[in-house]
């Protein structure tokens, strides 16, 4: 039997899951989606870090805008200075707003002490500053008067214009050492994100020519193609295992159109289980339905046969092999990589098949079950042999009631 396609096989489990991939991708994406939101966040700490120093030049510009307050007229120079004087008071409140919302200065810098202490004495210099306008425009009426209290505001004028100064080299020192901080880091997820982005772009297109591979598949063809993914790999071995079945008929059940029992042997010999697993064999027989106990009607009992193998095929994967190798019995061939996986898989085919009703005409809803006996295939033991033995438990369990899968070890048991 030639297959339709050639594929350089890897081993199942070194190839890549879609799954995964996409799980991948997922968490990618709200990695990127966290990024931007820092990235909005650090955004705003630095127009923070501008309004502040905007702040600061507009202080500058208030203090030298009252010292040019003209004398002319006293009471029009008062209601100037009372405005800028109680201006430069509220400027420096702001800024203790501003520094609430800077979350960078507060816990990476740490600098909440040394900046309110620069507010505090900003704040002194300023009340001082006011003092000395005060005094300059108000006493300062006989040259000997305005001579000294403009002394005092000059040196009032430079100690806070001077103490701004500083605050500004400050800030400019905090944003330094935040650049500094967030460079390497900005740096490090560049590079995280583009070998994330290179990587996920050469898994969608891998997966991509996976599924443009399954398209091309046809009889005339050979292709030869490296599989980068197991889901697509085991699809591709499913549509070659069920191409391969329909091109031979005397290999096909005609009810149920799965394998019979020819279809079994040539299907398993195709197949080669994964190194490490073992291989269970069971065989199943639906309870009190037989060639000679036939309680239904022949489309009915077709009906249920199609049915039956339709459920037990939903549990396969691509190293299983399934038939109906009797009127009434199924042999199913498992490939684990633990016993108990294999027990536990036939047990589900048992309970999805006890969950079958029909609805007979005069009889109303039956239920199907199946029994079965299930054996783990040694290496030195043919098929035909592991079925022989499976047959015989199911006969065991069969004598002990139904809907119930018994193995090696119960038929152990009854020897006993």
């Amino acid at each position: 039997m030639v297959p339709y396609y050639n594929i350089i096989r890897e081993n199942i489990q070194m190839k890549h899951s879609i799954k995964k991939i996409f799980q991948g991708l997922n968490t990618y994406l709200f990695f990127i989606l966290f990024i931007a939101f820092l990235t909005l966040m650090l955004t705003l700490e630095q127009q923070l870090s501008f309004d502040k120093v905007e702040n600061l030049k507009n202080q500058k510009r208030l203090i030298a805008s009252l010292t040019k307050i003209k004398k002319d007229d006293i009471e029009l120079a008062l209601i100037q200075f009372n405005g800028k004087s109680t201006q430069l008071l509220q400027e420096i409140n702001k800024l203790k707003v501003l520094y609430k919302y800077n979350y960078i200065d507060q816990f990476l810098l740490n600098n909440q002490k040394e900046y309110f202490s620069d507010l505090e004495r900003l704040k002194e210099l300023t009340k001082a500053f006011n003092q000395a306008a005060h005094e300059y425009f108000v006493e300062g009426k006989d040259k000997k008067t305005e001579k000294e209290t403009k002394r005092n505001l000059e040196r009032a004028f430079y100690r806070i214009n001077h103490h701004i100064d500083q605050i500004l080299l400050k800030s400019i020192d905090y944003d330094e050492q935040k650049f500094a901080f967030f460079k390497n880091i900005i740096i490090g997820i560049f590079v995280l994100m583009l070998l994330a982005t290179l990587y996920y772009r050469k898994a969608l297109y891998s997966i991509y020519k996976d599924i443009e591979f399954l398209l091309h598949i046809d009889k005339k063809s050979k292709i030869t193609f490296n599989i980068y993914t197991s889901e697509i790999d085991s699809i591709a071995l499913r549509m070659n295992r069920k191409t391969v079945s329909t091109d031979n008929p005397s290999f096909i059940d005609q009810v149920t159109e799965i394998n019979n029992y020819k279809g079994l042997i040539n299907s398993y010999s195709m197949k080669k289980p994964k190194d490490g697993n073992f291989t269970s064999v069971t065989v199943l027989e639906i309870d009190n339905f037989s060639k000679t106990n036939r309680p239904f009607p022949q489309d009915v009992a077709q009906a249920i046969l199609k049915k039956v193998a339709y459920t037990i095929s939903l549990h396969e994967q691509p190293v299983d092999t399934i038939a109906r190798t009797d009127y009434n019995q199924f042999t199913v061939i498992l490939s684990r990589a633990t016993k108990e996986q294999t027990y536990k898989d036939v047990e589900l085919i048992r309970e999805s098949i006890a969950e079958l009703k029909f609805n007979i005409p005069n009889q109303g809803p039956v239920q199907i079950t199946v029994s079965g006996g299930h054996i783990i295939k040694p290496t030195n033991t043919s098929i035909e042999e592991a079925m022989k033995q499976a047959k015989e438990i199911l006969a065991y369990a069969k004598s002990t009631g139904k809907n119930k899968i018994l193995q090696m070890k119960d038929l152990a048991q009854r020897d006993m």
